[in-house]
């Protein structure tokens, strides 16, 4: 068997074009309305435009973006029903693996948890980026204390979406500061061994972020 010499350049500077796109998403420097077209980007960015269409084929593949009627690319709209899939989709990781901590009962995971969940919720810029990444860091450790590697895949998977941010700014218009809601129920739910609780606590406190979430999209 002979294999073709893979083009590592071209393939990093792709994924550089992907991660710089994606934080303009999440930073709202690239707003739904914004078109965006493979030859002005790559202007802009001063490449070529092979990386930025790789890019915005990732965008598109991982449906945070789709193409306009326009030419070029816009930030992809979610419907009701594509939310309550993705929160869904969050309850079944985030159940396990709080039913895992539970049934580990281990006194030092809950201390590292109670420890993020003081720092990340000490908010000092009100913005939803803040709240989304505060948000983000307290489940992800729930996730990752689990010490399941494809729990925390999928985790990722979801929630690096840039629709993912796309969604929790619209919680803007309702009150930021109710998305982070009561986290240290979650640990208490967690410390009482019982994989059953822990999984009620994570159930109840995602749906009431479901809530929230369609209250900011019907606002």
């Amino acid at each position: 068997m002979k294999l073709k010499k893979i083009a590592t350049e071209r393939r990093r500077l792709a994924d550089d074009v992907y991660e710089q796109l994606l934080n303009a998403i999440r930073s709202n420097d690239i707003k739904a309305d914004d078109r965006l077209v493979q030859e002005k980007l790559a202007a802009e960015l001063q490449i070529s435009r092979t990386p930025v269409r790789e890019a915005l084929l990732r965008l598109e593949q991982e449906g945070i973006l789709e193409t306009s009627p326009r030419g070029g690319f816009v930030i992809r709209q979610m419907t009701h029903h594509e939310v309550e899939e993705l929160y869904q989709a969050r309850t079944a990781i985030e159940v396990q693996a709080a039913r895992i901590l539970a049934d580990q009962n281990n006194a030092e995971k809950s201390t590292q948890l109670r420890e993020i969940i003081e720092c990340e919720e000490n908010i000092v810029t009100n913005t939803a980026e803040a709240y989304f990444r505060a948000n983000r860091n307290v489940h992800r450790a729930i996730v990752e204390l689990s010490e399941n590697r494809y729990l925390l895949e999928l985790f990722d998977n979801i929630w690096n979406r840039g629709i993912s941010f796309e969604l929790f700014a619209a919680i803007e218009k309702i009150d930021l500061s109710k998305s982070l809601g009561d986290h240290i129920t979650l640990v208490e739910a967690i410390e009482t061994g019982n994989p059953d609780k822990a999984a009620k606590a994570v159930i109840d406190h995602i749906h009431e972020g479901l809530d929230l979430q369609i209250e900011a999209l019907d606002s």
